[in-house]
């Protein structure tokens, strides 16, 4: 998840990190909105270090990389980039094999936090009837994996981060592949202790958190920051490349040395990790290789399924009417137990396999622009409620260390109604963040009181808004053909665009996809906080 950065910023050898703010800051600022949670204290490591003076060393300039953009068409991405996310994926090989789509049960609650989501490039969210939604994630150019986060010797840090002035920071990354390059693959570090200190004063303290991000507000000043390691790992190789994915801690000292020469965001001091000599201590059992859990088709996914080519859909079962019009790639087990059925990894990457030999190729799945740099317009966003009934609400904060949104959910409990906490992965235990929330807005038809037919068939279109970067735009879907797809024969996902047509811009990264109802509405708060106020159709439960 790394972000444009533009900051003109010289770098000293040293072994403090000295920040030097030369103009007036601005009082305050925008506010984070945050869900009703009470700010934890985080538990400071005692493994301490007395900061030193920082170097007077000649600044040298370090460059970043422009801001870069890619599609809507596939000469447009690299070799090697997921055409879902603009991203650049680990093993480019698994980009041959067709999207799995797996329905995936939000409903009843027991089913969370549910395993997976986190590795889609893509997720819709639809009403099922009787107050409930559901997922289908689009899992394309990796595969879900469990994992017991690496981790420092302090406490996770839970909230979400709260800008108030000028903010110093960014992620704390394990470097898997030791490159000394930030790589989007690669997963943060949690509990990683961070000091910010005026002079020899302790001013501040904090630590990373499940996805290894850290930030202070700061004022105009110096500053130093410290970071505190276990002894089970060390600082990556410093300065490789530019600026955007490097690592600024000197592996030798573990402090970063920088001059800021004018006001801008400075979202760029990432440290990057390796294991030490010493073992990495394990707590507790690996999550279960398995995704899910898995529910029931719904008649939406013949749509889906019909504008990602040869993709092969995963639900478990269906009633007769949806049944007959859903294609069957491969069933799971009907199960009402822990909200659905668990699908093991290993049968999900040889379904996987198999639908690529039987289709052989076939697809394309390129068609929406990616753009580093935000586009012009729009209108502030921090915060975003969604309200499909009392017993079913979420929430999405945006976190401008990440420049993407934190997911948080209830309990769908009558007793804590609107009490929101963060949504995380079942197979990680990192909180889900996505780049872009897009709610679109769908014709829908009551087939019975259970059953709606939401309709994204080819050659619809509608409205749409687009949240990125913490700002909210007006846009709209469309599968419609265009032009490359009418030459080549291939259909693609559906496409995002602005009202003159033109390709809309996407963040680089996770896409989460609310479909409403053209009833719903979505309402300012002020201050930055939208709502969405999900209505469904009439005749539906």
């Amino acid at each position: 998840m790394k972000k444009n950065r533009n900051t003109k910023i010289a770098f000293l050898p040293g072994i403090t990190l000295l920040i030097l703010i030369a103009c007036v800051l601005p009082a305050g600022g925008a506010a984070t909105q945050t869900p009703p949670k009470a700010p934890t204290e985080p538990q400071i490591s005692n493994n301490t270090a007395t900061p030193t003076t920082a170097a007077t060393a000649t600044p040298t300039p370090q460059s970043f990389a422009a801001p870069a953009s890619f599609g809507p068409n596939p000469e447009n991405f690299p070799a090697g980039y997921n055409p879902l996310s603009g991203q650049p994926v680990e093993d480019p090989s698994l980009l041959q094999i067709p999207a799995m789509l797996l329905s995936i049960s939000h409903f009843p609650p027991v089913a969370r936090p549910q395993a997976g989501l986190s590795f889609a490039p893509w997720v819709f969210e639809f009403y099922i009837t009787e107050g409930a939604t559901r997922f289908l994630g689009v899992f394309h150019g990796e595969f879900p994996e469990p994992e017991i986060p690496v981790s420092g010797n302090c406490e996770v840090r839970r909230e979400p981060f709260a800008r108030s002035a000028q903010i110093l920071g960014n992620q704390v990354w394990l470097d898997e592949n030791k490159n000394g390059r930030q790589e989007s693959y690669e997963p943060g570090v949690g509990g990683i202790c961070a000091h910010l200190y005026d002079g020899s004063q302790l001013i501040e303290s904090t630590t990373t958190d499940t996805n290894g991000y850290y930030g202070f507000n700061v004022e105009a000043g110096t500053y130093s920051v410290e970071f505190i390691l276990p002894e089970w790992l060390e600082f990556t190789s410093q300065n490789v490349g530019d600026e955007n994915a490097d690592s600024d801690a000197d592996p030798l000292t573990g402090r970063i040395s920088a001059q800021i020469e004018r006001f801008a965001a400075t979202f760029h001091f990432d440290v990057g990790l390796i294991p030490s000599e010493i073992p990495i201590p394990t707590s507790g059992e690996s999550p279960k290789a398995e995704v899910g859990p898995i529910r029931s088709g719904r008649l939406l996914y013949a749509d889906i399924a019909s504008f990602f080519q040869s993709s092969c859909l995963i639900y478990a079962f269906a009633s007769k009417e949806v049944l007959s019009e859903l294609p069957q790639c491969s069933m799971v087990a009907h199960e009402d137990a822990g909200g659905g059925s668990m699908m093991p990894l290993e049968r999900m990457r040889a379904v996987a396999e198999d639908n690529m030999n039987k289709t052989r190729g076939g697809f394309n799945y390129s068609g929406n622009l990616f753009s580093e740099e935000a586009p012009a317009g729009g209108a502030p966003a921090n915060q975003i409620d969604v309200y499909v009934a009392l017993l079913n609400q979420s929430g999405w904060t945006y976190d401008p260390l990440y420049g993407a949104w934190l997911r948080f959910v209830d309990d769908a409990d009558k007793a804590t109604a609107g009490q929101l906490h963060a949504d995380t992965d079942r197979l990680t235990g990192r909180q889900l963040a996505f780049e872009n929330f897009i709610i679109l807005f769908a014709e829908t038809d009551v087939i019975s009181p259970t059953n709606l037919d939401i309709h994204l068939e080819q050659g619809d279109g509608g409205y749409a808004f687009l949240f990125r970067d913490g700002m909210k735009y007006d846009i709209r879907w469309s599968t419609k053909s265009d032009e490359y797809e009418k030459n080549s024969g291939q259909r693609r996902p559906l496409k995002f665009t602005n009202a003159d047509g033109s390709p809309a811009a996407l963040k680089p990264g996770s896409t989460w996809i609310f479909v409403a109802t053209p009833y719903s509405a979505i309402s300012d708060e002020g201050g930055g906080r939208w709502k969405l106020r999900f209505y469904p159709p009439a005749g539906a439960e």
